[in-house]
């Protein structure tokens, strides 16, 4: 007889809480998928950048490579090789 005096308090209680629970578990869902978006840009932001570092150092190898080096002394220095009459060897 005591239970069904508490019976009219209890319901909407109980009903306000599986409603807040359902709201919650929404709420997890969404926040979820948000984060596994946002992961999902991460990833193929990370996958540019290492794509980009990668023809860096094809282009810093290319940069430094001895035939790059000798075409440019040549082309913007008027760096050239001296012919084998002008070398002169100095012995002390």
């Amino acid at each position: 007889m005591k239970f069904r005096r508490w019976l009219p308090l209890v319901l909407p209680v109980l009903w306000l809480a599986v409603l807040a629970s359902a709201v919650q578990v929404i709420y997890a869902r969404h926040k979820a998928r948000d984060l596994f978006v946002r992961m999902e840009k991460l990833n193929a932001e990370r996958d540019s950048l290492d794509m980009e570092w990668g023809r860096l150092q094809l282009e810093q190898s290319y940069w430094s490579s001895h035939a790059f080096v000798e075409r440019v002394a040549n082309a913007k220095l008027q760096m050239n090789l001296p012919q084998t009459k002008d070398v002169r060897i100095v012995r002390p």
